[in-house]
């Protein structure tokens, strides 16, 4: 007779989904930093993550809202100020944080 009952991986966290469903009420927004080389498409991979082809809006550290054509030049470029928050209006419980990008053997 098969044993249905489910076996966890070797070595995996179990949790109670009560307790898992209480924290994560408690988390309004998930923050995640993207790192990668310049111009490699991190905002691209985000929009394809979130479902969407619109550009997410920019706050600063404060919350204030960053005029995006001040910073489209730099978009462009792969210069992005790592404190900055990007949030898409369709998923806005992720809170993008884009890093300027890096490149091997780079001083900066």
């Amino acid at each position: 007779m098969k044993d249905d009952t489910p076996t966890e991986p070797v070595g995996a966290i179990v949790m109670d989904p009560a307790k898992a469903k209480e924290i994560l009420d408690g988390i309004c927004r998930f923050r995640i930093l993207v790192m990668g080389r310049a111009n490699a498409g991190k905002t691209t991979i985000l929009q394809r993550v979130c479902n969407t082809t619109e550009d997410p809006e920019i706050f600063d550290g404060n919350g204030n809202k960053v005029d995006a054509a001040t910073v489209q030049g730099s978009l462009t470029r792969g210069e992005h100020n790592i404190e900055d928050e990007l949030v898409f209006r369709s998923n806005p419980g992720f809170v993008f944080h884009d890093s300027c990008g890096f490149e091997a053997g780079s001083a900066e």
